[in-house]
């Protein structure tokens, strides 16, 4: 079992894939066969396994999910940081913030078209983004 620590920058709103990074994280340990979990550590962004080879179905999806939980809705009063700062939270608590991808042949068990991707929700990306790499066997 080995925990790794990986920083994104989401660099604004939308998907944004980091397939590559996870991947390098799971070749450098040199497992097998095991189970890769990931864990996003914050409130107003999630992850995701989504197709990779169109951008129209990752922008398809973020007007979408806009549509669904507009900003400036008159019912938020959690405002502080701004207009997406509610929206941000509900859209990270209607996706996830872990997802478990198995590992085999020492690579990520991810189909053809499969790619994962840090959604963030913010239109003004903060900070750097932390997520937490489980390996396990």
């Amino acid at each position: 079992m080995t925990v790794d620590r990986i920083s994104v920058h989401g660099e604004g709103q939308g998907l944004h894939e980091i397939t590559a990074r996870i991947a390098q994280v799971v070749a450098s340990r040199g497992v097998q066969e095991g189970l890769c979990t990931l864990f996003l550590q914050h409130t107003s962004a999630s992850l995701t396994i989504q197709e990779n080879a169109d951008p129209s179905a990752r922008r398809d999806l973020e007007v979408w999910l806009n549509r669904l939980v507009p900003e400036n809705d008159p019912i938020f009063t959690h405002t502080a940081e701004g207009p997406d700062d509610m929206p941000s939270h509900i859209k990270a608590a209607l996706t996830a913030t872990s997802l478990s991808i198995p590992i085999l042949d020492g690579r990520l068990a991810l189909g053809t078209w499969q790619g994962i991707f840090l959604w963030e929700h913010r239109r003004h990306h903060h900070s750097e983004r932390r997520i937490v790499v489980h390996i396990g066997v």
